[in-house]
């Protein structure tokens, strides 16, 4: 039957859909894709490892101190979006990184309760097929940093309150481990294997997406689960960039069986212009290449519209917020895929490296949904 419905509403969308080329269907204005791409899409399970739900911190703040600011027409155009599955973490941290960790969890625990019309926490995995019939978005509670955990029994705290994902550093050092832009990096420390432990215990999914290498070959050999690499990129397609993984990550996450999700930041996916999205498509391909398709996802690390289209004074700080090595340029977002739809051309993209419906399926959501169902026991 839900194979049916399924089928049904494609075949409603294409009928509603003037076919412009051959194949190719006008369903949004301005953005054609191919009758494979929609089919797909509506059959995927699309989860997205890095997406705030906006990055216009003024109106999220407006929308968490009362969620009825969030209306029918902004859940609609999340909806459109195609994606089911939006892990909303950001980098915490400094010296009150508890208390304001808790405060981060909090204010998401009362606007999901305040709008749950539209919106479910993502507790488990059995979450994302109840997620995906209920029509509503799923969110999975996430931190970019896990300086919060002030002992291992801070791991069960924040598991209680929702946080599902905790990446162990960001950028610069703390008591766990090196972040990706330190100037050296000795990898976890005797506590941040500790921490890993608990984390495993409790069922909490450990992100090296910002480590040192070091330490993201540390917590690999540490941990008993999946570690996971939420949003990241490929040194060997971007040689220098320390927010990309080098072979040795990537074989490792490989070896774990877990799966490493794709950014589309342009100063990760490539080092000089034009940077397009069959650029960041190659870094798909490249870990799929090397350790398989099935270890392979999406973690876009933007909103729905991007960081270029951050109010300005927002956007001059971000970039300001950050090490040279870095390296910004003018745009921090493709184009291409910097807009709601961005999953619809990623599909279009893969069909046109030629994988298959069931590959293609697993990178929009399966393979992380197939690690969560590792991790979250």
């Amino acid at each position: 039957m839900t194979e049916r419905r399924e089928f049904l509403a494609m075949a409603g969308a294409l009928m509603a859909a003037p076919m412009i080329n051959r194949g190719r269907f006008l369903v949004f204005p301005g953005a054609e894709y191919s009758a494979r791409c929609l089919a797909l899409m509506e059959r995927a399970l699309v989860i997205d490892m890095l997406s705030p739900l906006t990055l216009n911190f003024p109106l999220m703040a407006k929308w968490n101190t009362n969620p009825e600011l969030f209306t029918q027409a902004d859940f609609d155009r999340f909806r459109s979006s195609g994606i089911h599955v939006f892990h909303t973490a950001v980098g915490t941290g400094g010296p009150d990184a508890h208390q304001s960790t808790y405060q981060f969890i909090a204010r998401w625990n009362g606007f999901l309760a305040g709008s749950d019309q539209f919106f479910m926490r993502i507790d488990s995995a059995g979450d994302f097929d109840r997620v995906k019939g209920s029509g509503k978005l799923g969110v999975m509670l996430g931190v970019q940093n896990s300086e919060h955990f002030r002992t291992p029994n801070d791991v069960a705290t924040f598991y209680g309150m929702g946080q599902r994902v905790s990446q162990l550093t960001y950028n610069s050092r703390n008591m766990i481990g090196n972040g990706s832009t330190e100037r050296r990096d000795e990898g976890l420390s005797d506590f941040g294997v500790r921490i890993v432990e608990k984390m495993n215990e409790i069922g909490m999914g450990v992100d090296v997406s910002h480590c040192g290498d070091k330490t993201s070959l540390d917590a690999f050999e540490a941990s008993k689960k999946p570690v996971l690499v939420t949003h990241s990129n490929v040194r060997a397609l971007n040689p220098g960039h320390p927010r990309c993984k080098p072979d040795e990550v990537i074989r490792a996450v490989g070896k774990a069986g877990s799966v490493m999700g794709i950014t589309g930041v342009r100063n990760f996916v490539k080092g000089s212009e034009p940077t397009t999205i069959d650029d960041m498509i190659d870094h798909f391909e490249y870990v799929a290449k090397m350790i398989g398709v099935e270890h392979v996802g999406v973690g876009s690390d933007i909103d729905l519209d991007g960081y270029d289209d951050m109010p300005p004074e927002d956007y001059k700080r971000l970039k300001a917020g950050f090490k040279g090595s870095y390296a910004f340029r003018d745009k921090i977002d493709i184009d291409e895929v910097a807009h709601p739809k961005r999953m619809y051309d990623l599909t279009d993209g893969l069909i046109r490296r030629k994988y298959s419906d069931d590959q293609i399926l697993g990178i929009l959501g399966g393979n992380f949904r197939r690690v969560f169902s590792q991790i979250w026991v």
